[in-house]
């Protein structure tokens, strides 16, 4: 049976304003109900991503797509949809079986990431101390107190570490003013996180007193002093440093 259409002019062939009002009222719930299920896809890959990045999920680990559905209160449809986005970022990858783990990177790949980072991160931290402000700086050093915090609790708070590092560098990326380049950098701690926090968790007493204090404390005088040149050069040495202790403990697939 085809439904009936309804007419938007009369018999006169003048607007029919009770028709018109009705194609409006029905577009209007179409469009309202399209955007509920955008934003809840959108929901359920920020959550993941957010993970990802925070370095909370390890390499190699497998998701339950129910479970993070129901962790999330949400139904599999904007979990698959999310799986979908984060695999096209290969910031996830779906196995046979429609198995979805986080990525377990090679040595080749995990360098060749560390170089992109420093040539990407390098930028935005040069752009940033050039025009940050004093209250960016004040929130920098806020997460990098946090930092030096956790890394001195006994035994050390290696998730309170492992967050308060990344506050301390996307707030610093941001102070750039470029949301592009936040989105680029976003893009490489989908595949870094996992494996630099995995570092940090599984030695945290490294945290205290090491490479990454000295690196920040550098990098914080740097920004006050509006240093593009030096505020690259202790982040780069913050990056480095990480990388080489991750190659060396052979935390990567052959």
């Amino acid at each position: 049976m085809i439904a009936r259409v309804q007419p938007l002019v009369d018999r006169k062939g003048e607007p029919d304003p009770s028709a018109v009002r009705r194609a409006s009222d029905t577009s209007a719930l179409d469009e309202v109900g399209s955007l509920s299920h955008e934003t809840l896809g959108e929901r359920v890959t920020g959550e993941l991503r957010e993970l990802l990045i925070a370095g909370r999920l390890a390499p190699g680990e497998k998701l339950s797509l129910r479970r993070v559905a129901e962790a999330l209160g949400v139904s599999m449809m904007p979990v698959r949809e999310a799986v979908s986005r984060l695999a096209a970022d290969k910031a996830l990858e779906v196995l046979p079986g429609r198995a979805v783990r986080v990525p377990v990177l090679t040595l080749a790949q995990f360098c060749e990431l560390t170089r992109i980072r420093l040539v990407v991160e390098g930028f935005a931290v040069e752009e940033a101390a050039r025009i940050v402000t004093p209250v960016q700086i004040d929130a920098i050093e806020r997460h990098e107190a946090a930092f030096r915090e956790a890394a001195k609790a006994d035994p050390p708070d290696t998730a309170g570490a492992v967050a308060a590092n990344r506050h301390l560098h996307f707030v610093l990326y941001e102070a750039a003013g470029m949301p592009s380049l936040i989105e680029m950098i976003e893009r490489l701690w989908l595949k870094a996180g996992p494996v630099l926090n995995l570092d940090m968790r599984h030695e945290p007493r490294r945290l205290d007193g090491g490479s990454a204090v000295v690196a920040h404390a550098a990098l914080i005088a740097a920004l006050r002093q509006h240093d593009p040149a030096a505020a690259r050069a202790a982040l780069e040495e913050d990056i480095r440093a990480a990388a080489d202790h991750i190659e060396r403990t052979a935390r990567l697939a052959e």
